[in-house]
């Protein structure tokens, strides 16, 4: 085997073994020397050059970019989520046809949506769904995504809330938290608490908790004033042919 490949490879086992133990610091201190390894293996995107270990080159590549990910979530780091995840993206799009398919694909792509759901940003999530395939429709990981953003533009919380229990993929509640953090998309307590006074004084804020209470019955509509309200018009119709 190629002593590029063999280097890069034991540097790969050294960040899975940190990544086992939970150190975290170590995993994102190999991540970046790995990163810099794989600049020098040309048969990777953009290139893609048809080198004699371009196969085995782009599965170690494809593999170090999802736990790349992967780690992205356990730091809670959503800048290097995206990063990461555009680095990979390749991998599963433009050398798709030249490798085996990876089980972490479609857990990676319902997690990618999850971030767009997160981060409201509902027309990319649209895009990104759209470029999927029927199988990858068909898949848990994409189809919880789904109907978590269903749930979501419906309104129906109390789905949202319960879809945490029902999670693919132990990386998927740190934006499942995040998102029912961010229902109400409100950037502060303060910003809530004016909402809430302003358009549903029946909800009750209390010991940090809002309780949402049914809305007092409204007053009975008054009878409308119909002459007076003829003769009003009348007059402001004269009025008018006067100024005329």
């Amino acid at each position: 085997m190629d002593p590029q490949l063999v280097e890069v490879s034991q540097q790969f086992e050294r960040f899975k073994a940190a990544f086992v133990r939970k150190d975290y610091d170590t995993c994102s201190n190999l991540l970046s020397q790995l990163k810099v390894s794989l600049t020098k293996f040309r048969s990777l995107p953009p290139l893609f050059e048809n080198t004699p270990n371009a196969n085995n080159e782009l599965l170690l590549a494809r593999e170090i970019y999802e736990h790349a990910v992967v780690l992205s979530v356990k730091i809670e780091d959503q800048d290097a989520f995206e990063r990461d995840f555009f680095q990979l993206k390749p991998y599963y799009t433009d050398a798709g046809n030249r490798l085996p398919p990876s089980p972490q694909e479609y857990p990676i792509l319902g997690l990618n949506l999850l971030r767009l759901l997160v981060q409201n940003r509902i027309a990319e999530f649209h895009t990104e769904l759209e470029l999927l395939s029927a199988t990858a429709l068909e898949d848990r990981c994409i189809k919880h995504a789904v109907e978590l953003e269903q749930s979501f533009m419906e309104g129906a919380y109390n789905r949202v809330l319960s879809a945490r229990q029902t999670a693919p993929h132990e990386t998927y509640v740190y934006f499942m938290d995040l998102l029912a953090k961010t229902m109400l998309l409100f950037s502060s307590d303060q910003e809530l608490l004016e909402y809430i006074k302003d358009e549903h004084p029946e909800w009750e804020v209390k010991n940090g908790s809002v309780y949402f209470q049914k809305a007092k019955e409204s007053a009975p509509c008054k009878e409308i004033p119909s002459l007076q309200l003829i003769n009003q018009t009348l007059s402001y119709a004269r009025e008018l042919e006067r100024i005329v």
